[in-house]
């Protein structure tokens, strides 16, 4: 009994959390549940109970509220214009071979390239605040980089939400350099077995358990051939706490709520409307739907005759009034009130235009927070190989988000008002450069008056300098004296040459 006690507390400690995580766990389980939308959502219950509802009436608004999932949609315009274009990476200094080939084709050993795996990884990051990459390396004792090349040995990485990091350390280093030691997350949830990995700087080890029967069903220990811990925290905006981020839906996903609970508010406001309350008496009979028949006893008193009870609550407009300002609302917060808007909104063109530097500026910095995990994620890699990252990561800084249609219509309008025409051709080296066309084409005013007048001065110096000559037809061998330079190239085109090109 003692030894199953010793287990069951042992279980129960590798399963938990610390602190932070036990506080912070809810709040991302919310997030999560924002960002996924559908049933999960509806199962998190985010709708507000009535007073007096029943469990299966409560069930029932669950089921036919829909979700307005703003969450998901501000990702995924985020990530749309991170990763248009794919970032740069210089590995000349550290040569190319094989594994990095294989790596940069298949980063997690799951299909998954390099870029597709940093995409997941900035989409969870955005979701959670920050998440955690694992480098990881299979040891099977190979003596040599050979033999591990041999077996097809190679790091790879594997993503982690904060959602199964249960424990965490940093410890200052000597040079002031804050450093993960330890780290305790749940690997794999097969039925009820749990597989935990802890990580500290001098060995790795495993643990199966099995939740049903209370026991540990195995456990492995192995030595940390790095000697440091080879996770990255990957945040998506610093906050001030190390080893958390700021997320980009947590106040979204409040709006994201009212919103939900609003239109289920919409929802019973036309249910009434359309179908009020009858009040009647339990022995009075009485059909639904339209042409019912009330049957009354024939003594019944006539103050308990039935009636309908009238709907007295919030006009829909209203609510959909509420709604629309939450929408704007959370455009404001995440800065896509002009990207995501679906109608023409009345914004003047400085608006607009600080509205995107905004967004401009937020996406910078998550490209930033990116650029610093995947360098410190190819140290790691690269210290698995037994060499020194001397590479380098380039992820876009600036982004276009100029709204295209408006300011091209504003130059159309600038062009027709314009006189000058210097300004004209500023205003078409505009246009091409939104169309993507070299503006080598245009030519200024002065510049095509110079050219007439090089092309003036070089018909009048040859003229100048023309001097008479003798040209023969070698078919006949006539003679003629050439005058001037038109005469001698229409005598050329006929096929007359000159006396020395004869002989």
């Amino acid at each position: 009994m003692n030894v199953v006690n010793t287990l069951t507390e042992e279980l129960r400690r590798l399963l938990a959390g610390n602190t932070l995580y036990t506080d912070y766990l809810p709040r991302w389980q919310f997030l999560l549940e924002s960002y996924l939308g559908g049933e999960e959502y509806r199962q998190g219950n985010h709708l507000n109970r009535y007073a007096l509802e029943t469990e299966a009436e409560y069930r029932a608004r669950l089921r036919s509220t829909p979700l307005d999932n703003h969450c998901a949609s501000i990702v995924q315009v985020y990530n749309s214009f991170m990763f248009r274009e794919e970032p740069k990476r210089d590995f000349s200094n550290n040569g190319a071979s094989f594994e990095l080939e294989m790596f940069l084709r298949d980063a997690d050993l799951d299909g998954r390239s390099l870029n597709a795996f940093m995409k997941e990884v900035s989409t969870w990051s955005s979701v959670f605040g920050h998440c955690w990459i694992i480098v990881s390396k299979p040891n099977i004792g190979a003596a040599t980089l050979a033999e591990e090349q041999a077996a097809g040995i190679r790091p790879y990485l594997s993503l982690l939400t904060p959602m199964v990091v249960l424990d965490w350390r940093w410890e200052r280093e000597p040079n002031g350099r804050l450093a993960l030691s330890y780290i305790r997350y749940l690997e794999d949830v097969t039925g009820d077995l749990r597989t935990v990995k802890v990580w500290d700087k001098t060995s790795i080890t495993t643990t199966v358990l099995n939740t049903r029967a209370g026991n540990i069903e195995s456990e492995t220990v192995e030595p940390n051939q790095l000697g440091i811990v080879p996770a990255v925290c990957v945040y998506n905006g610093r906050s001030i706490v190390k080893g958390f981020g700021v997320s980009d839906i947590t106040d979204i996903a409040d709006q994201q709520k009212f919103i939900y609970n609003a239109t289920s508010e919409i929802d019973q406001s036309i249910r009434l409307d359309s179908h009020p309350s009858l009040v009647k008496t339990p022995e009075t009979q009485a059909g639904v739907g339209a042409g019912a028949i009330i049957h009354m006893p024939e003594n019944m008193d006539p103050g308990l005759k039935p009636y309908v009870l009238d709907f007295g609550g919030a006009d829909t407009q209203n609510i959909l009034a509420a709604i629309n300002k939450s929408v704007d609302v959370i455009d404001k917060i995440a800065n896509t009130g002009s990207v995501r808007g679906t109608i023409s909104r009345q914004l003047s063109g400085v608006a607009m235009e600080t509205e995107f530097q905004l967004l401009n500026a937020r996406l910078s910095e998550k490209a930033d927070n990116l650029e610093l995990a995947e360098e410190q994620m190819w140290t790691i890699w690269f210290r698995y190989q037994g060499e020194i990252w001397m590479g380098s990561i380039d992820y876009p800084g600036s982004f276009n988000v100029r709204d295209a249609s408006s300011e091209i219509q504003q130059l159309a309008i600038a062009k027709n008002t314009a006189t000058d025409p210097l300004v004209i051709r500023e205003i078409d080296k505009a246009v091409l450069e939104w169309l993507g066309v070299d503006d080598d084409i245009l030519e200024s005013p002065e510049e095509e008056q110079q050219e007439q007048q090089e092309e003036a001065e070089e018909i009048e110096g040859s003229t100048d300098i023309f001097e008479p000559h003798v040209m023969i037809d070698p078919r006949t061998g006539e003679r003629k004296i050439t005058q001037t330079q038109q005469e001698h190239l229409e005598l050329a085109a006929q096929g007359w040459v000159h006396e020395e090109d004869l002989d």
